[in-house]
């Protein structure tokens, strides 16, 4: 719809009508308009598959979904280091989303990997910004070839999930701009996404949802944004200053009430009508092209899907060990297949994500398929850690005098959600004893790991011959593992982040935080950055991955040694396979700066290649650099900045598997401006090149963060606002009571519903402001101000709350 149509309607619309778009008429369903032509355009969770659920009215407790096929989660995609393969899976969800009449699926999750722990990791690509940008351009790229559009999230800086609703996130310019936005800057520029998702929590004292310098200056402003932002579901904290912060969509819908401040803060003047013309233009031409895009419902043919999502989950599996070439197996090979998880696939993570498959594939019903005879042992319960001699000795018993044992171990379903954070990088204690019983009676231990994120592992390793990473790879992790493991699939993912051998980033210390706030006191060095820089020991690098064939890299080419940093520089290598059966290798591409006045990593990704080469066959490669492969953001001057002086070019297998090296020296295109330093004020960020510092001092980091040291102590009796959780309503009786029953009606609301965890732990990290939209307005923000005012002590509390629910019943009436 052209621009004059959509100005055409806005004109003719009311106050109230053009209010009205400003927030959802049901959890999934945007605010139609009839009179006016508009209709209601529908979204769908994602971002792994499409996740519609079969009602919409009411509360969102994870209700029963449509069938839809579960492809591998961005985690394991991301291991792929494949666009082509992002952007395939991507056009088979959208193909499925427009079968299903859903316009907008809510993912690619682009967040960072601050910490291994984060509970939502497996929903997130990497630690590497570029990594994860050039991924998610992909995966966009290919929804919107199906006519269907998407929501990038969580923006921005929404790196833990304990108290992620209420959490104030404190980082430094410098690590905001070089760390947690590129991802979402690249696809912005790119792909032009129909929304973006702003995140649940604060940065820097300001909640996502009124954050104007994010949400107007540099996503619209900077970035050239034009679609519509729209709210995590209950994240928006003052309407009225969402719409003034470029806040369009609020999610879900709370029956007006949002819409009615709205009205009143224009008739007040508190909002120009320009401002909300503003957002209105912007939800009309969202609602217009999602319709005129969107192809008319089909019939989703699930064995071609699936054949997707298994093609995705053995293209992301990484290799991590093979000694002694234990895999591939032989086709006779006599085999013991040990592990519940071989018989009960973990294929996805729980909370918002969880798919409904038509069907599951396992390792055991791929080894069926095959005509493969095995014998099977659970070897332990998957419900539970709790290790049992019974099972053990059972698994021992089918292993011993085989030829190999492939042994299914990793995360359970209980070790990641959305909601609630890993405490530690522990596989079951069940699964060790077990591991480390059948090492006891078999020499040839082919161990199969699934999870959605890095765990401890150097145990494992010193027990088993070879090691197979599948992640979390979807409905057809089993076919994906038995095609690698008999050497169907030659394996050819690559570690999209760090494992390390204990919880030792820089990060660590302060992962998870609050009650008030978390410090990324670690600034840039997330993940490789700081291990790498550090000179620290993992167990698997960044970048990291094995396969059956060998890879030679030469002949490295640099198009200039010497350029001005507005002029491109093209490094040209060639890779061959020099194997003897064809395979997949990711060239990765380094940058580090010889000499720098200010701290930097000592190096970081700034481009890769997949390539496929038969045996004997090789390949040149060519990888652009633009001036951003030089640059760091310059507080200084408010911009990215290239110092003058030679950059090393590194070409390898991994992170730390640098096989080319070259040097250019680039020219500043601003020679004389200032640059900041730090070597007064936060001298260990200059020392960590050294390996010396495992932490940061507050004051070092509030010096590079040019801020204030926040209070983040425990909230108190008479400090408590609507925008503290349930979780710290306990100052009082009362507040403790009304913690009890919630938490009880979460326990209640969420029998029979696919992620109990989740929804128990979103109950008592929901701020009280958010009862207003997860309740479909029963409780006012009137309410919920009673309620707080009950817990601080003060008079007239319950007649406020009282007198919510009585203002809802006659707006009602």
């Amino acid at each position: 719809m052209t621009d004059d149509r959509i100005n055409e309607i806005l004109g003719k619309l009311t106050l109230e009508q053009k209010a009205s778009l400003c927030s959802g008429s049901s959890f999934w369903l945007t605010e139609p308009i009839p009179e006016a032509g508009v209709p209601a355009v529908r979204v769908s969770d994602g971002p792994n598959g499409v996740r519609k659920e079969k009602t919409s009215a009411g509360t969102n407790v994870m209700k029963a979904a449509e069938t839809a096929t579960c492809y591998p989660t961005l985690a394991t995609l991301a291991c792929s280091w494949d666009e082509d393969l992002a952007e395939e899976v991507g056009a088979a969800i959208g193909e499925e989303a427009a079968n299903l009449g859903v316009s907008t699926i809510l993912g690619p999750g682009v967040n960072i990997k601050r910490s291994p722990l984060c509970g939502r990791n497996f929903e997130y690509f990497s630690e590497d910004p570029l990594l994860a940008g050039r991924l998610g351009a992909a995966y966009v790229k290919g929804l919107k070839s199906k006519g269907v559009g998407c929501s990038v999230k969580h923006f921005c800086a929404n790196n833990q999930e304990t108290l992620r609703m209420s959490i104030d996130t404190v980082v430094d310019e410098r690590a905001l701009r070089e760390i947690y936005l590129p991802a979402f800057e690249h696809i912005v520029k790119t792909q032009k996404p129909r929304t973006v998702m702003c995140s649940y929590n604060r940065l820097g004292g300001t909640y996502l949802s009124d954050n104007k310098r994010l949400l107007n200056d540099i996503l619209h402003g900077e970035w050239g944004f034009d679609g519509i932002v729209v709210s995590d579901w209950g994240a928006v904290n003052d309407r009225v200053e969402g719409v003034k912060a470029g806040l369009d969509l609020e999610m879900p819908g709370c029956n007006g009430v949002t819409d009615r401040e709205i009205v009143k803060a224009v008739r007040s003047g508190a909002v120009s009508e320009e401002e909300l013309d503003a957002v209105a233009r912007r939800m009309l031409g969202f609602i217009f092209e999602s319709v005129e895009a969107l192809p008319k419902p089909g019939v989703t043919d699930f064995d071609k899907q699936n054949a997707v999502a298994a093609k995705a989950a053995a293209q992301s599996a990484v290799l991590l060990k093979n000694d002694g070439a234990a895999l591939p197996l032989a086709e006779n090979a006599n085999v013991a297949v040990i592990g519940a998880m071989a018989k009960h696939i973990r294929y996805q993570g729980g909370g918002s994500s969880h798919i409904n498959t038509p069907y599951t594939v396992s390792f055991c019903d791929a080894m069926r398929a095959a005509g493969k005879s095995f014998a099977y042992a659970d070897g332990y319960d998957i419900k539970t850690d709790i290790p049992s001699l019974t099972l053990i000795k059972e698994a021992c018993d089918r292993a011993r005098g085989r030829d190999a044992v492939i042994l299914f171990i990793g995360l359970t379903d209980s070790y990641e959600t959305e909601g609630k954070d890993r405490r530690h990088l522990d596989i079951p204690l069940s699964h060790v004893l077990l591991l480390d019983a059948l090492s006891e009676v078999s020499g040839n231990i082919i161990v199969v790991l699934s999870g959605g994120a890095p765990v401890k592992l150097a145990h494992v390793y010193d027990k088993c011959s070879a090691l197979l990473d599948v992640y979390l790879p979807g409905q057809a992790g089993g076919t994906a593992a038995y095609d690698l493991l008999y050497g169907k699939v030659n394996p050819s993912g690559k570690l999209a982040e760090t494992f390390p051998y204990n919880n030792d980033s820089l990060a660590a210390e302060y992962f998870p935080m609050g009650p008030r706030a978390v410090e990324y006191r670690e600034s840039v060095f997330v993940g490789y950055r700081y291990y790498d820089t550090a000179g620290k020991a993992v167990r698997f690098p960044f970048g990291y991955g094995l396969s059956y064939t060998d890879f030679e890299y030469s002949d490295m080419k640099l198009s200039s040694d010497k350029i001005k940093e507005e002029e491109p520089l093209t490094v040209t290598f060639t890779v061959k396979n020099t194997g003897s059966v064809s395979g997949a290798e990711v060239a990765q591409v380094y940058v580090s700066d010889v000499e720098s006045t200010l701290f930097r990593p000592e190096k970081e990704l700034k481009g890769f290649k997949k390539v496929y080469l038969q045996p004997g066959e090789s390949t040149e490669i060519s990888v652009p650099l633009d001036s951003r492969a030089f640059s760091y953001w310059n507080v200084e001057i408010n911009g990215w900045h290239v110092e003058s002086g030679d950059f090393k070019i590194l070409v390898g297998s991994s992170s730390r598997d640098i096989r080319l090296t070259g040097e250019v020296f680039v020219e500043s295109a601003a020679p004389d401006a200032p640059i900041p330093d730090y070597t007064g004020t936060a001298p260990s960020y200059y020392e960590i090149k050294n390996g010396s510092v495992g932490s940061i001092p507050k004051k070092e980091f509030y010096a590079l963060a040019g801020a204030e040291p926040l209070n983040n102590l425990p909230f108190e009796k008479g400090g408590l606002d609507i925008n503290n959780t349930i979780s710290h309503l306990s100052v009082n009786g009362f507040g403790k009571a009304f913690k009890g029953i919630m938490s009880f009606g979460g326990k209640i609301a969420s029998i029979g519903t696919e992620n109990p965890e989740m929804i128990k732990q979103t109950i008592l990290d929901m701020p009280l402001r958010g009862l207003t939209g997860f309740s479909g307005g029963i409780i006012s923000k009137k309410s919920a101000e009673g309620i707080i005012d009950i817990c601080n002590g003060v008079k007239g509390g319950v007649r406020k709350l009282i007198g919510g629910f009585t203002d809802q019943l006659k707006k009602k009436d």
